[in-house]
């Protein structure tokens, strides 16, 4: 299938993501410009900051040839391939990291509520909670991508709830050295997505406001609290 996806031209676009608050920010990759320098500043940070390898994360999961220091927000851009959820997402199966990003702020709303409604449900006893996100504003290149646009959402690997054709699919593309792809949104039809498989296209993400999703036994609301 990844064969017959069309092949994105160079592009810069702009998207959305939201990330949990309970998250904080750190600055490791901003403050530097490029690998070497990172390795020496690391080495230097590990003696004092014992918390330092879980705020980064696994690093050895991407190649510091992948990331891109110095651009503003580049630790948000590293994150998810740093922390990967061993549970999976749509086009991974756990063993490596994906940066999801949205079209806009509502299909990023969108996307963030469906999986936030999903996980708290299956928790038992939880009658009332207040989950914060922050939003950010992605700017990217899109050139080289696959444009997953044109498939319907009827095909498999849009399945609401069974990710292996899409995950079969991200695999695929990673092996390729593909960079990502554009797909459907499938949690707010109409609106379509990214799924990057490498940060280093990205060039800023920058914070923006913060929202608060209200659970009352399922997510009952949406607002926004501050404007950055």
């Amino acid at each position: 299938m990844l064969a017959a996806l069309p092949l994105l031209p160079s592009k810069a676009v702009r998207a959305s993501r939201l990330v949990n608050s309970k998250f904080p920010p750190i600055h490791l990759f901003e403050d530097v410009a490029d690998a070497a320098e990172f390795e020496a500043l690391y080495q230097i940070q590990a003696l004092t900051n014992p918390r330092l390898q879980n705020e980064a994360g696994r690093l050895e999961l991407i190649a510091l040839t992948e990331i891109p220091f110095g651009i503003p927000g580049a630790s948000y851009a590293v994150a998810p391939f740093t922390h990967v959820n061993p549970a999976g997402s749509r086009f991974s199966n756990g063993g490596y990291g994906v940066l999801y990003l949205a079209d806009t702020l509502d299909t990023a709303i969108a996307e963030v509520r469906y999986h936030q409604q999903a996980y708290w449900s299956r928790v038992v006893g939880l009658n009332y909670e207040r989950f914060v996100f922050r939003a950010l504003a992605c700017s990217f290149n899109e050139a080289g991508q696959r444009d997953l646009t044109g498939v319907p959402l009827s095909d498999p690997v849009y399945d609401p709830l069974d990710y292996t054709p899409g995950r079969a699919l991200g695999s695929a593309a990673r092996r390729a050295g593909c960079p990502g792809l554009r797909y459907n949104s499938v949690r707010a039809p109409g609106s379509h997505c990214w799924a990057l498989l490498t940060p280093r296209r990205l060039t800023s993400i920058i914070q923006g406001a913060h929202f608060e999703m209200i659970w009352n036994g399922q997510i009952t609301s949406v607002n926004r609290v501050s404007n950055a």
